[in-house]
């Protein structure tokens, strides 16, 4: 069984306490660190190497925005998943263009915090319904970065892009597996092959690369 390796970084040690115990006794989830800021979180990123990092936004030295920015512009391949108290954080937007996979609000239940960890390990973005529904709304309202479409999509196969359309809709796997009629695994491996001929991490890097590319469907404006 695979251990996930898990990086807690939030200026609060009650914070990092109470995460580092809801951790403590899962079989597949092991704290490797913690930090007190952005530039021990990017420090202890390239020395443990974990596959994810639970960063807090609003925190002294360097901000968690700026530290997700950092450890993915390093290529780093873990997985950055945000800690906030609301999710109409401000600054949300702004961390899922930094490369961040999602967030988890920081008094989500246990079990919650858990899966969120499983699943930004397994790739998957860590959003609600309704926040995707926000992010695709947040993109809909900016003019595009460009008007043609991108070479990456020409390697899609037929099916690939059908998936494409609606990941760019918000939908998860198990809704795409039944619009589409496919199984999960190969749901899963439509996504995952996506992902690489797009160059993308995630969801979220989905819908940013879809709108910066013209790529969006009108029916998902």
């Amino acid at each position: 069984m695979r251990t996930i390796r898990v990086l807690i970084v939030d200026d609060q040690p009650l914070i990092r306490t109470g995460l580092h115990a809801t951790f403590s006794g899962v079989p597949d989830i092991a704290v490797v660190g913690e930090a007190a800021n952005g530039v021990e979180a990017v420090q202890a990123v390239k020395r443990l190497s974990p596959d994810v990092v639970l960063m807090d936004i609003n925190m002294p030295r360097m901000d968690g925005l700026t530290a997700t920015r950092e450890i993915i512009g390093s290529r780093s391949p873990a997985k950055v998943v945000i800690l906030t108290i609301y999710d109409q954080d401000e600054h949300l937007f702004d961390a899922l263009r930094n490369g961040a996979s999602g967030f988890i609000l920081k008094h989500a239940p246990t079990e919650r915090v858990i899966d969120a960890v499983r699943e930004a390990a397994e790739g998957d973005a860590l959003l609600s319904p309704s926040v995707t529904r926000r992010l695709i709304d947040e993109f809909a309202k900016r003019p595009t970065l460009s008007s043609t479409t991108g070479g990456s999509l020409q390697q899609l196969t037929d099916r690939e892009r059908d998936v494409f359309r609606l990941l760019v809709r918000g939908y998860s796997n198990d809704e795409i597996a039944r619009e589409l009629v496919l199984g999960d695994s190969t749901v899963k491996s439509h996504v995952q092959h996506l992902y690489q001929k797009l160059g993308v991490r995630d969801r979220v890097q989905v819908v940013i690369y879809a709108y910066e590319n013209g790529l969006v469907p009108s029916s998902a404006r």
